[in-house]
């Protein structure tokens, strides 16, 4: 049976958050652990339009935070499939924050993270191949299949020296 085939496009997600005093520090500066717990959510938004299955976080690479976001900021995650593969799926989010007063947006972080879509009994399921359309989806395709090589190299040597011992 031929596997299904989604568009990245289908899948591209947009969400949009004030922030809070409840999502800050004493100092007004969000929590990171409050932008990440975002990151994942929209990357479940992403996956799970593309699997149209539930989906779990296997990981995140990492998150590099550009500049703060602050009580007030308006913060926009956008989010899309940047690869497939059996039952795993990368999902890059984009973060930005924007000064409601001014309007100047800034990009204040990016993360990769990697989702199994699970079925019914909780065990991964195959997920529907992905449509590249543009340039664009071709390139962050390429990339993600670069990190996933990389992730699986480091893999191997943690492996290699957790025999060794």
């Amino acid at each position: 049976m031929a596997r299904a085939k989604r568009r990245v496009s289908e899948s591209k997600t947009v969400v949009a958050r004030v922030m809070m005093p409840q999502d800050a520090n004493i100092s007004g500066n969000v929590f990171g652990g409050s932008i990440l717990k975002m990151v994942d959510e929209v990357a479940y938004v992403s996956a799970t339009r593309h699997a149209r299955a539930n989906v779990v976080t296997a990981s995140v690479d990492k998150m590099d935070f550009r500049s703060p976001v602050h009580v007030g900021d308006l913060v926009t995650l956008k989010a899309n499939v940047n690869a497939v593969w059996r039952s795993s799926m990368e999902i890059g989010v984009r973060v930005e924050a924007e000064d409601p007063r001014t309007g100047t947006l800034r990009h204040t972080g990016s993360s990769y993270v990697t989702v199994v879509a699970l079925n019914r009994d909780g065990k991964p399921v195959q997920v529907p191949e992905l449509l590249l359309e543009t340039e664009e989806d071709r390139r962050r395709n390429q990339e993600a299949n670069r990190r996933r090589s990389r992730r699986f190299e480091e893999q191997a040597v943690e492996n290699f020296g957790k025999r060794r011992k």
